[in-house]
């Protein structure tokens, strides 16, 4: 874990559709001042349109994360927030003139590109750190995550379809920034031809093609290039897990271990972590003496709690079902 907070050097833009609406969009992220964290703001429809990326603005998780205030709403925020998160960005305002982030190539890999290319920023102010102290595990059906103590953030992903091209698959990374741009940064969303063909005829995946996601039918994968890994499809699982826990609004320190899960289970994890405070500290890191990490608890498990948890709950739990444990 880095000590200190992160923002980017100079803005960066990109163009694109959003996968879901086919509508083009622009985007464009701006460097941002200590403790701003994430913010989208829509330029398309005025007064109270910026976002804050936290887990208590989640409006929807059944095709992608979509974060909503007042009357403006971000839809498909994973892949982008997944970039800042794996890089190390801590503060940036992100500016759209729509309401889906450009799916781009289906990859976090254009976000990336060009973060790299910018490079970061280092503020003057140390890193606050959610860090898992003990076992969290979160259920639903046979949807399982679990985030264990962990110096750092590793995460673990299993996937299992009985599609042959793609069965079971497991993944494990320590995220760091070098890690993730080499590792998960570039894998594709993914799709089955047969559920992309009854999501265009309900008006979704309308901007979905070949150039913006791997589709898989009977016989294979249907891009003329194949797979970018032979475990792609793990791997960008991976890139949305990473990018949903973005919204817990610091870094995590813990291993988070996920099975067959989706929007819809990280959500309930996130819910789990912010209602368990005796699972966790909230901890600022300083270098001491002989360059050794230290953490200091900033303060009380409880008062940590009770301090963070109007930002992390939920008004009211958008989701029923399942189980979530200490």
């Amino acid at each position: 874990m880095e000590l200190f907070q992160y923002t980017i050097r100079k803005k960066i833009s990109f163009a694109g559709i959003g996968l879901h609406s086919g509508r083009p969009v622009n985007l464009t992220i701006k460097p941002a001042a200590v403790d701003t964290g994430i913010r989208f703001v829509r330029l398309d429809i005025g007064v109270s349109s910026s976002v804050p990326a936290f887990m208590n603005k989640v409006v929807d998780t059944s095709l992608a994360t979509t974060i909503a205030q007042d009357e403006a709403a971000v839809s498909t925020t994973e892949h982008l927030l997944g970039a800042l998160a794996g890089l190390g960005v801590d503060n940036a305002v992100v500016e759209l003139d729509g309401a889906e982030v450009p799916i781009m190539d289906g990859s976090a890999g254009p976000f990336v590109h060009l973060l790299q290319k910018v490079h970061r920023r280092r503020q003057n102010a140390p890193k606050r750190v959610l860090k898992i102290v003990k076992e969290i595990v979160c259920r639903d059906g046979d949807k399982l995550i679990r985030v264990l103590p962990h110096d750092g953030l590793k995460v673990t992903c299993e996937i299992d379809f009985a599609h042959e091209m793609i069965g079971r698959q497991t993944y494990t990374i320590d995220v760091n920034p070098k890690s993730f741009a080499r590792e998960i940064a570039s894998a594709r969303t993914f799709g089955f031809m047969d559920e992309v063909k009854k999501l265009k005829a309900h008006g979704y995946a309308l901007g979905g093609s070949l150039d913006n996601a791997v589709v898989v039918d009977q016989l294979g994968v249907l891009n003329k290039d194949g797979l970018r890994y032979a475990d792609e499809f793990v791997r960008h699982k991976v890139l949305d897990l990473i990018g949903d826990l973005a919204l817990l609004g610091c870094p995590l320190m813990g291993h988070v271990i996920a099975s067959k899960a989706g929007h819809a289970q990280h959500l309930r994890m996130m819910q789990a972590i912010a209602t368990n405070p005796d699972c966790w500290r909230f901890v600022r890191l300083e270098q001491a003496a002989d360059n050794t990490v230290l953490e200091r608890v900033i303060t009380t498990t409880k008062a940590a709690g009770n301090k963070i948890l109007p930002f992390l709950v939920p008004p009211a739990a958008p989701f029923v079902g399942g189980t979530c444990a200490a």
